[in-house]
């Protein structure tokens, strides 16, 4: 009986032995146990991960709703919701909040009275991370952009002179909600310079300014842009190799001439009137000369000035003469009042300070023309571009852009650039 005992108790010992190390069904026992803690690290990671694209897509919408809303110029909340809801982001939908401010209520441009700043909030749902916090968890995203003002009226097109444009003496330049650009390099590339101001929308120079004080510009003097694209690059008339007219023409009476190719020089004096016909003018190889208190007018007209070798058409009008002339709104040089063959030397003088009136509804074009430019006091055109290698205002003008209905090319864009 006592061995019977103690082999049982041996038994029972070896069986604990046993139990005590065996292994089998081990991991099944600890995924059971950390399964919860995968499950939930996993479902909490595809949590995050919605959130980052929730982010990164509410950032988009940002971003192009500011950039929108910027371009647009007006109605800027209207324009932004209209994006924000293109992208699934309506305000006041599903917990979204839109918020547009101009200027930005925070970052470095809150001085910048033309930035739009727009700020997208959309509270997410908490799933798995409920286990670690409570209530929603906020996205927020914001963009900031800046609109690089269009609407140019003066554009001087040399990339590296020294000034490009002049604006000197007493001259008082008034840029009537428009701007004026200037594609020089140089750190003077535009020189304001005595007593003479200019009052704009924006001037924007590739290169530096000197005398920047004398400089009124309701959205700033802007340095180091881009340059400005020729906006009459594409524009090339037929150039004509025959005359029309050899002759010169000496207006001393009220005179009418037609279009075409005119090869002798024509000059107006002595109080005359020359009034031009609709058409194109070629002034091949030939000058215009308007002055003594002459007057020149014409409805629907483009003066081209082109020619060969060394002989190239220029015009000269001063002296108090009196400008009147108005481009067309079609064909090949739709919007041009002034047209310069770009083939021609770079600074061919083209003097246009007429000191009466001078009203040019259109461009003046010269890609290589040295312009000396007065519009005078009398100026009341509507839609005035001045064009040209390098600009010189040497009197008090008015202009203004409002070409929507003459057919031209717009100088510069309205877009806008991200800043934050």
């Amino acid at each position: 009986m006592r061995l019977a005992a103690t082999a049982k108790r041996a038994l029972r010992a070896d069986l604990l032995r046993r139990f005590a190390g065996d292994e089998t069904g081990s991991y099944a026992i600890v995924i059971a146990v950390v399964m919860p803690v995968l499950v939930g690290t996993a479902g909490l990671g595809t949590e995050v991960a919605w959130w980052f694209y929730k982010h990164k897509n509410m950032l988009s919408a940002a971003d192009s709703a500011a950039v929108s809303a910027a371009t647009a110029g007006t109605n800027l909340t209207t324009e932004a919701n209209a994006i924000t809801t293109f992208y699934g982001y309506a305000n006041g939908v599903n917990n979204v909040t839109v918020t547009v401010n101009q200027p930005p209520t925070k970052g470095s441009f809150t001085s910048s009275s033309q930035a739009v700043e727009v700020i997208i909030t959309q509270p997410q749902p908490r799933l798995m991370s409920a286990l670690f916090g409570t209530g929603t968890v906020p996205v927020t995203v914001r963009a900031v952009a800046l609109p690089n003002m269009g609407r140019g009226c003066v554009l001087a097109l040399d990339p590296t002179a020294n000034p490009a444009v002049t604006v000197s003496g007493n001259t008082q330049l008034n840029l009537i909600n428009c701007n004026l650009y200037d594609n020089s390099t140089g750190s003077s590339a535009l020189n304001v310079s005595g007593g003479a101001t200019i009052s704009a929308n924006m001037v924007g120079v590739v290169g530096g300014v000197s005398g920047a004080s004398s400089i009124t510009a309701t959205n700033g003097i802007r340095t180091g842009i881009r340059a400005i694209a020729d906006p009459y690059a594409n524009v090339t008339p037929t150039m004509p190799t025959w005359c029309d007219y050899s002759r010169k023409f000496n207006v001393t009476s009220s005179t009418t001439l037609s279009p075409g190719s005119y090869c002798g020089d024509i000059s107006v004096t002595g109080g005359a009137t020359l009034t031009l016909n609709p058409g194109i003018y070629y002034f091949n190889g030939a000058n215009l000369s308007v002055a003594g208190n002459s007057t020149i007018t014409g409805n629907g007209v483009t003066l081209v000035f082109t020619g060969s070798g060394s002989n190239w058409g220029s015009a000269n009008i001063g002296s108090n003469a009196n400008v009147s002339l108005t481009a067309p709104t079609t064909g090949p040089t739709a919007g041009i009042a002034i047209y310069g063959d770009r083939k021609m030397p770079g600074g061919t003088a083209f003097n246009l300070t007429g000191g009466g009136t001078q009203n040019l509804q259109g461009a003046v074009y010269l890609p290589k023309g040295a312009l000396s430019f007065s519009g005078g006091n009398g100026t009341s055109a509507t839609c005035t571009q001045i064009i040209a290698d390098t600009v010189a205002i040497t009197g008090s003008s008015n202009v203004q852009v409002n070409c929507a209905a003459m057919g031209g090319n717009a100088i510069g864009t309205l877009t806008a650039q991200l800043v934050e």
